[in-house]
């Protein structure tokens, strides 16, 4: 069983706390608002992975390498520009949701929010719940 040697392990950080580190107001209404739907959406509690990737959930990943590893089922970074949302799957499984979201951006995975605040909240709540459940299941 080869260790994934991953940078990024959950850790028995204060997600509050960290949190309150946040300088940016809006980042951290962001990151409050995110807390509370993904716990409402997973029934997960918030760890923080890394120094600043909050997760719910986990995923136990082994490649045929030998390679295996855990991650956050979902998870959320905020960064300085912006609120990064790691999601599981193709990001074509969220088309029609993307399409009612609102302003975003996508990358390899990552949906980038500027404001979540902004996003249509059911679209977003939808995207979250799909995400999870994939993250979960494979």
């Amino acid at each position: 069983m080869a260790d994934s040697g991953n940078k990024t392990t959950a850790t028995d950080g204060d997600v509050g706390a960290f949190i309150d580190t946040i300088s940016d107001d809006q980042r951290r209404r962001d990151a409050t608002l995110l807390i509370e739907t993904l716990r409402e959406v997973t029934g997960e509690p918030p760890v923080l992975w890394g120094p600043s990737i909050v997760g719910f959930g986990s995923h136990h990943y082994r490649y045929d390498s030998g390679r295996e590893g855990d991650t956050p089922a979902i998870s959320f970074s905020p960064r300085a520009a912006q609120t990064t949302l790691y999601l599981s799957g193709l990001m074509e499984e969220y088309t029609s949701l993307l399409e009612r979201l609102g302003p975003h951006k996508l990358g390899k995975g990552c949906l980038y929010l500027k404001r979540v605040d902004q996003a249509d909240a059911g679209a977003l709540r939808e995207i979250l719940a799909l995400s999870y459940r994939l993250g979960t299941t494979t």
